[in-house]
């Protein structure tokens, strides 16, 4: 048999099909599918209704609660409303109500493991391919039919091998990675196909930052991005809830099919996006001195366990600028949480930081909504204008270590440089 990337392995189990080659349209059944407050149940329930249809396996559906909450106005409150009123009535087993943002309670929740093949109601829906599924977004439509017949028909995708060989420097992380490759191949660099990152790099990073370099593999124009799994991700998973983890054939072949393009990890310094697109990228060092209004740590690409920890590094025993205010939202409850144990959450907040609750927020401009006028350096994946809520702020792309220098310094620094 031909090699086999790792998106034709996992799409070829779902399909029922022992190979599967570029270009083959497919019907896939459907392991998971998760959707949230804003993509589901306001948007599932009339379809539903209308048609008379039931959800085909209540027990492959999650639900979580992470947009609108907590409810800043009456149309958040009406959202919020739909959905838990949904749930309840549909007795859903698997609901997540305020404990964070999708893409990171999904993992910790235990619903994710190599060879599942899992749609999501939201473009950063990838991040699931940090642990080997196949995981990609879908809108309402499409969703419905999920929903009602378990299944969803796929073009099997081209593989582009993202292949990071040394390892980063202190100060410098996966969202630098992404970052770095966003400058190079553009929003659509991954044509709607499969982006696998890989490498000695890649193999060195947490599941955390595996996690960042998936979620916005959505940014690259892919449909799925995707991580071999390996005893790192069992271990994560292990402590998880997840079991019955099988690595072993998960995996691209030697000399599976696909455009490969190298990266030098150790030659990488950190990046940053200029406002308005994540594609607009220089290094940190070749920006011009830009005085910042607000640092803002949050959402699913930079508030994880690992985000904190990273923004404590810079920020321990320091305090930010005096015109700078420093928002932090985890990225979730548990990740908050363990934050707060470690004394990391005390880091922060001794240095200056703003504490919000674990949810999208200003990410996607519901909540805490950017101020007009404002410069912000953020660590979320976009920067579209208007996307954090005002059309007049110019909001720039960084990691959690750019971020928490930038706070200090009140202008964007490089984290480098403090943590030297």
């Amino acid at each position: 048999m031909a090699p086999a990337t790792l998106a034709q392995k996992l799409v070829a189990r779902a399909a029922g099909r022992s190979h599967v080659t570029a270009g083959e349209v497919l019907t896939c059944r459907v392991d998971l599918a998760m959707f949230h407050d804003s993509s589901g149940p306001r948007r599932l329930q009339p379809m539903l209704a209308e048609l008379g249809a039931n959800i085909w396996d209540k027990d492959r559906v999650v639900l979580v609660i992470d947009h609108y909450v907590p409810e800043a106005d009456e149309e958040s409150r009406r959202v919020v409303r739909i959905a838990r009123e949904w749930a309840t009535e549909q007795r859903l087993p698997h609901v997540y109500d305020s404990m964070g943002i999708c893409h990171v309670v999904l993992p910790q929740q235990g619903h994710l493991k190599p060879g599942l093949f899992c749609v999501g109601g939201d473009s950063h829906s990838p991040t699931g391919g940090a642990f080997g599924a196949y995981m990609f977004g879908i809108g309402a439509t499409e969703m419905l039919g999920v929903v009602v017949t378990g299944e969803i028909w796929l073009r099997v995708p081209e593989t582009i091998f993202m292949h990071w060989r040394g390892a980063l420097a202190k100060g410098v992380s996966a969202k630098d990675m992404m970052l770095a490759m966003l400058g190079r191949h553009g929003m659509n660099g991954g044509r709607y196909q499969a982006v696998e990152f890989c490498g000695e790099a890649v193999a060195a990073l947490p599941m955390a930052e595996r996690m960042t370099l998936c979620n916005m593999s959505a940014e690259l124009g892919a449909q799925v991005g995707l991580v071999a799994p390996d005893d790192t991700t069992r271990d994560w998973l292990a402590r998880h809830g997840a079991t019955d983890v099988v690595i072993a054939p998960w995996h691209s072949d030697a000399g599976a099919p696909g455009v490969r393009h190298e990266y030098d990890a150790s030659a990488l310094a950190p990046q940053v996006a200029l406002p308005h697109s994540p594609a607009l990228v220089c290094g940190v060092d070749a920006l011009d001195p830009t005085r910042i209004d607000i640092a803002y740590i949050g959402a699913c690409t930079g508030a994880k366990l690992e985000d904190l920890r990273a923004a404590a590094r810079v920020l321990a025993g320091r305090r930010i600028a005096s015109h700078v205010q420093l928002l932090v939202a985890p990225a979730s409850v548990r990740d908050g949480a363990e934050a707060e144990s470690e004394g990391v959450m005390r880091q922060l907040v001794d240095a200056g930081a703003t504490l919000l609750p674990s949810a999208c927020g200003a990410c996607a401009g519901y909540g805490s909504r950017i101020p007009e006028g404002s410069t912000v350096i953020s660590s979320t994946a976009r920067n579209f204008k208007g996307r954090m809520g005002a059309a007049t702020a110019r909001v720039y792309l960084g990691s959690p270590y750019t971020v928490a220098a930038s706070a200090l310094r009140g202008v964007i620094g490089d984290a480098r440089e403090v943590l030297a």
